[in-house]
């Protein structure tokens, strides 16, 4: 039991300190996009503002994922242990079941999906970018997309355990449990748990998600000659075919072993590393590389140039 608990600190330490980064991260990208966007103003530089145009996609985009490592780090276990964060057992299911609504309905499928949508806004045209009413149309249409995730998850966290305790074989309980339980109980302390129906529901839209961005991500290799950004996309889809269907496996397997021990503690944590992996390489293609080539653009020498389409040179 010892060398468990030393390992779940572990894991929730090394987890903080990831989230932490990724936090770092995109509050620096935050900062450089709200800085050029102001730059652009101010100094009227209205032939860059296409590069910088779907600046509030990407701050949104930013917070979600932030959101969703603030939802990581209060599922852990070893906060729920000895009373460090919540004391009651009541309490911690409630959480438990929040981070299910939280990350699973809403924060992972809102992620990937503004990632699709910053990805196919290099196939727009000019005009479309420029405004704000795509940034508009796009986040409605995130929410209205994550709408059947949230309804799925909410029915599983309310009805599901209702409909588990209603059946009488012990066998069939159990089995029930794995398809609808939020949380377990192990030795005193609620560990978090991921229903084989979430992640079903969840494997069934990175499916979906990975056939589109491989999709646009063949487009715009087809389009693009510069070999900097042929490699961008290149990692950026191969990130996204190689973490997220990982990630929905070993979510899969994590019913398997037992709640809050050692196989269950490193099989969660290692879904969460891929699905932290992808975040990052997502917004660094698309919100901090991009941010900094605008900028690069803007410097002196850039602005003076005459004769030369800004969109073209980029």
């Amino acid at each position: 039991m010892h060398l468990i608990s030393l390992a779940t600190d572990t894991f929730g330490v090394i987890t903080i300190s990831l989230v932490s980064l990724l936090s770092l991260l995109g509050l620096l990208c935050i900062y450089r996009s709200l800085y050029f966007q102001l730059r652009i103003r101010r100094r009227r530089f209205l032939h860059l503002s296409y590069f910088n145009g779907p600046w509030v996609t990407r701050i949104t985009l930013i917070l979600i994922s932030i959101w969703w490592g603030f939802g990581e780090i209060i599922r852990l276990s070893f906060l729920h242990g000895a009373g460090k964060l919540f004391s009651s057992q009541t309490c911690q299911k409630n959480v438990c079941k929040f981070y299910v609504l939280s990350n699973l309905g809403f924060a992972e499928p809102s992620v990937f999906l503004m990632l699709a949508f910053l990805l196919h806004a290099a196939l727009q045209e000019r005009e479309f970018t420029l405004s704000q009413r795509w940034n508009r149309k796009t986040i409605s249409c995130v929410v209205l997309l994550c709408f059947p995730a949230i309804l799925w998850q909410l029915a599983l966290v309310f009805i599901g355990p209702k409909f588990a305790n209603r059946e009488k074989s012990d066998k069939r309980v159990d089995m029930m449990r794995l398809f609808t339980s939020t949380s377990s109980l192990s030795d005193g302390t609620v560990t978090c748990t991921y229903p084989l129906l979430s992640t079903a529901f969840l494997g069934a839209f990175y499916i979906i998600l990975i056939t589109y961005v491989t999709y646009i991500g063949s487009r715009m290799l087809s389009l693009v000659i510069n070999k900097g950004l042929r490699r961008r996309i290149y990692v950026l889809v191969f990130s996204v075919i190689l973490f997220l269907p990982m990630r929905a496996l070993l979510l899969g397997f994590s019913v398997l072993p037992r709640p809050g021990g050692l196989a269950y503690e490193a099989i969660v944590f290692l879904a969460f590393v891929m699905m932290l992996f992808c975040t990052m390489v997502g917004i660094v293609m698309l919100v901090y590389f991009p941010i900094a080539d605008t900028l690069a653009l803007g410097e002196p020498e850039h602005v003076e140039m005459e004769g030369v389409p800004f969109d073209d040179y980029y």
